[in-house]
């Protein structure tokens, strides 16, 4: 199962949704790695009321197979919101990766794009390569609309282009559904169904 959140403030709305024991939960915090990741993870166990947290900042951690086993362990894991770029370099192939991949994941914010396997830089909104998990599917963060229209234009039709409003929670599990807030779903510019 993996969850796209629009920003920690969904993850109310999702847990709602989802209820699970905190004890369940392990919190990476390795998208947060340049903001304070220490901070963010705090702000999950916060809403959440618990969870383990594992910092996961450098390459050195993600390539350490007991942090893999942490998540292949865990109910469900948490990514919090940060540099989705940062993320996708710790993460890429190595064993967290590929327990990320396979876990039951809630991805918060820009680090939902991460998981599929084209995502969007969100530095200029360039599609590059994520991690595999989905690969009908870019999600991506609102972005002004000179920069929306030339993402939709480099992810082409061949794909859905799907933008996370804050309150948005959406659901994958061999299908895309939308479980609460809106989310504005593309192809090619013109609007799409999930």
């Amino acid at each position: 199962m993996f969850y796209a959140l629009g920003s920690l403030e969904a993850l109310t709305s999702w847990r709602a949704y989802e209820p699970v024991d905190p004890n369940d939960v392990v919190i990476v915090g390795t998208a947060a790695a340049f903001i304070d990741a220490k901070r963010a993870m705090q702000a999950v166990v916060d809403t959440l009321g618990g969870g383990t947290v594992l910092a996961l900042t450098d390459r050195r951690s993600a390539l350490d197979q007991s942090n893999a086993d942490a998540i292949r362990g865990a109910t469900f894991v948490i990514c919090v919101d940060g540099s989705a770029l940062h993320a996708r370099t710790i993460w890429r192939n190595s064993p967290v990766g590929d327990a990320l991949c396979e876990a039951s994941v809630v991805a918060i914010g820009s680090v939902s794009s991460v998981f599929g396997t084209v995502m969007i830089d969100p530095r200029g909104g360039a599609p590059t390569t994520g991690l595999n998990r989905f690969d009908d599917v870019v999600l991506a963060m609102p972005s002004e609309a000179t920069q929306r229209e030339r993402t939709q234009q480099l992810v082409g039709p061949q794909l859905l282009f799907v933008e996370l409003t804050p309150r948005a929670v959406l659901g994958y599990d061999e299908s895309w559904r939308v479980i609460d807030g809106d989310v504005v779903v593309t192809r090619a510019g013109a609007p799409a169904q999930l």
